[in-house]
């Protein structure tokens, strides 16, 4: 039976219905380490969908390919109709390098890719992961288009779009959500982006809720992480910026024991009051876990806790960026103009 605490939401303007928290399904595959021996993804993701969690994202990315298999074995029997099925697509890895494609040949290819994988008819929401800087959007949004006329699938996304991609991209189809990163410690998408996406209509999936596991376990999550957990490569987990951001970490933690529930549930809980717009989708790869963020949707916050978890995650009191150098930032995601492609 579904969990009644798991509303419902309208995601964008286009028609695309789902539940008022996802699943982030990425580290019961990669990135993360290794999952615990214990640990059966398939049961997690049948757990979620029988609460009511049915907002399921995954990616051709992760793994690489082995999440959206996983999936594959999760929706048998009847479960694939019970969920909103979300995938993305442009991050290629190979031969030690990451590249970011958007060309139509490419979009096309992955699509297909993809449906097979997870053996569906049909992906009810489809994310450009990451944009191709060489590629105009309007190409690659012709293309989506495509597939969406030709019930493959339902609704188009974006991922880490700048404000000006996103209104380029909405003019040739209308987009239904744009996934970003968005929590206590990630706020720059507040001056823009968000902003954008609500004047357009367009629903917010927000990415990393929890800060990477941050404010469900503070500092002490890099002591229970493997060495290939990709974590510990980021700025704001090296030793010194975790020192000072442990600071930030501390405040959630003593306004969560105010309020009677968990550091990770108040951060969720802050997400679902800035509008019923807006979906978190954390990650886990642990039942107990799932069940504590399904419960963040009954806490309530006043407008002076608002204000005051705001002012506890202020830009200023985090150190350290959010990805390292090497990774694109949605700020700089602008493409080409559409009069200078050539296609090949």
């Amino acid at each position: 039976m579904a969990d009644s605490r798991v509303r419902r939401i309208k995601l964008g303007s286009q028609g695309l219905e789902v539940s008022a928290q996802g699943l982030g399904c990425m580290s019961l595959s990669a990135f993360f380490g290794v999952p615990e021996p214990k640990t059966d993804p398939i049961a997690l993701l049948h757990h979620a969908v029988n609460s009511g969690v049915t907002f399921l994202d995954t990616a051709d990315s992760y793994g690489p390919q082995t999440n959206e298999l996983l999936l594959a074995k999760a929706l048998k029997n009847g479960v694939r109709e019970k969920v909103e099925l979300a995938s993305k697509f442009g991050i290629i890895y190979g031969e030690g390098k990451r590249e970011i494609k958007g060309d139509p040949l490419y979009v096309r290819a992955a699509c297909e890719a993809s449906l097979k994988r997870l053996d569906v008819n049909c992906i009810d929401l489809y994310y450009q992961h990451r944009i191709d800087t060489r590629v105009p959007i309007e190409i690659t949004m012709g293309e989506l288009k495509k597939l969406v006329d030709e019930g493959k699938i339902k609704y188009i996304g974006l991922s880490e779009a700048s404000a000006s991609t996103i209104r380029r991209a909405h003019a040739v189809h209308p987009i239904t959500a744009v996934q970003l990163e968005w929590s206590l410690w990630s706020r720059d998408v507040e001056e823009e982006v968000v902003p954008t996406c609500r004047e357009l209509g367009i629903g917010i999936v927000a990415y990393s809720p929890l800060g990477r596991g941050f404010f469900a376990s503070g500092p002490k999550l890099l002591d229970n992480i493997e060495n290939n957990d990709y974590r510990k490569t980021l700025p704001r987990f090296q030793p010194d910026n975790l020192v000072h951001n442990k600071i930030l970490y501390e405040k959630v933690c003593a306004m969560s024991e105010k309020k009677g529930c968990t550091p990770a549930q108040l951060a969720l809980a802050w997400l679902h009051h800035q509008g019923d717009d807006v979906c978190p989708i954390p990650g886990t790869t642990k039942i107990e876990n799932l069940n504590q963020n399904i419960g963040a949707l009954s806490v309530k916050l006043t407008p002076e806790e608002m204000l005051e978890l705001e002012t506890i995650g202020h830009p200023d009191s985090v150190k350290g960026e959010r990805f390292s150098n090497m990774v694109p930032n949605f700020k700089n995601s602008d493409t080409p103009p559409l009069s200078s492609w050539k296609a090949a």
